[in-house]
């Protein structure tokens, strides 16, 4: 019972838990950029500074679904702003899952090879994890359509494309440092599981189980 009542559409778009569920991805986003502080700053100083947007994937992700919690509070009317929504969910989609199994996957795949897990790394797994799951989770509720799905899938593969060719892709464990393409391989790999995930989020949404969401989608 408590179960069937916690998956409800009823309880997970309750105000107050989008609201709980904003300020938590909002902190986490904020802390994310900050932990990106330093690779924000060398690539300011030493690459073109329109390579900086491409750094910080994890937290850019985390934003996208922030923004789109946001609009699950406050549904725009205006057409521009639902293309502008539907755009930052079908980004939150696809970036979340993307991000936050590369994160944890990174984590290990480093730990395989000679390294250590300390709490940090405990910490960003969980919340990475977390990433990946809600935004699966709440795809019934979005109204993200196939053409922002199109977009969400080219520019996470554009990020790919700009992080590996110019060297400013996340900085991995020590232990990896001689795995980058290796890396590179399973991270192009990933955005493709990532955006075949989505999609069939989508398809379950739309055809199967929520209707309702898929008429939202549809207005």
């Amino acid at each position: 019972m408590l179960l069937s009542y916690l998956w409800s559409r009823s309880f997970l778009t309750s105000r107050p838990f989008l609201w709980l569920l904003f300020w938590c991805n909002l902190i986490g986003t904020v802390y994310g950029y900050i932990w990106y502080g330093g690779q924000l700053e060398y690539t300011l100083n030493y690459h073109p500074t329109w390579q900086i947007v491409f750094v910080p994937d994890s937290p850019t992700a985390s934003l996208f679904f922030t923004i789109s919690v946001l609009f699950l509070l406050y549904p725009p009317r205006l057409k521009g702003l639902k293309i502008i929504r539907q755009l930052m969910e079908a980004l939150a989609v696809v970036t979340s899952v993307k991000y936050g199994i590369w994160a944890s996957a990174i984590i290990f795949w480093g730990v395989a090879q000679g390294g250590h897990m300390i709490w940090q790394d405990w910490m960003l797994v969980a919340s990475h994890t977390a990433m990946a799951v809600e935004s699966l989770l709440f795809v019934r509720f979005f109204t993200c359509k196939w053409t922002a799905l199109c977009v969400a899938a080219l520019w996470t593969l554009l990020n790919d494309t700009v992080d590996y060719t110019f060297g400013i892709y996340p900085y991995l464990p020590r232990t990896l440092t001689d795995d980058v393409p290796q890396v590179r391989t399973f991270t192009y790999m990933l955005t493709l599981f990532s955006i075949a995930a989505s999609w069939l989020a989508m398809v379950v949404r739309n055809r199967i189980a929520f209707p309702i969401a898929r008429d939202a989608a549809e207005r």
